[in-house]
């Protein structure tokens, strides 16, 4: 009788592909993990840009030089339009957008500027002279590291270490490249 090797894999065959499988994951979850926050933070960068557009061109067209406080009065369409000038995926206040918390708000010395029922969407918020918009990640170290800021200067700002707040953002801050 002739007593051949049996099909299959052996127990060590398989021990040294579940190790190999291990060693693999273990090197790669780390970086999509940094891919993950880049991603969070690309995303909260777009987003401080679209405010900024949206607040150019609801002051412009909408707002007799003033602009929006609220993410909601940006998401209004003007009278006859169909769109906002925000996407509506930022039209609540705050809105929670690829693990960031996205906040529009009144700068600490604006003052006001015409009446929301003289804007052409109907906001319901009187527009103002100086605004802030900050993004903060959700969970810090975990959904993003960064924080980010802008205002009427139209540049964005970013911090490692703390939230912009309300406060208006210092001339220190660290301008986005």
């Amino acid at each position: 009788m002739n007593r051949g090797r049996a099909g299959g894999f052996t127990l060590i065959e398989l021990l040294v592909v579940v190790t190999i499988i291990g060693v693999v994951v273990a090197i790669a979850v780390p970086g999509l993990l940094r891919a993950r926050l880049a991603g969070n933070e690309a995303s909260a960068i777009g987003s401080m840009r679209a405010i900024i557009d949206g607040e150019s061109a609801y002051s412009s067209s909408c707002a007799a030089g003033g602009y929006a406080v609220k993410l909601a009065d940006l998401a209004l369409p003007p009278s006859g339009g169909r769109q906002g000038f925000v996407s509506p995926d930022l039209s609540t206040d705050p809105s929670v957008k690829s693990g960031y918390t996205v906040t529009l708000f009144k700068e600490t010395g604006a003052v006001n500027v015409g009446t929301a029922a003289a804007t052409c969407n109907g906001s319901a918020n009187t527009p103002v002279s100086l605004y802030e918009a900050t993004a903060d990640p959700v969970t810090p170290g975990g959904t993003g590291m960064r924080y980010f800021a802008t205002d009427g200067r139209g540049t964005i700002f970013y911090s490692n270490t703390a939230s912009f707040g309300t406060a208006v953002i210092p001339t220190t801050a660290t301008p986005v490249q």
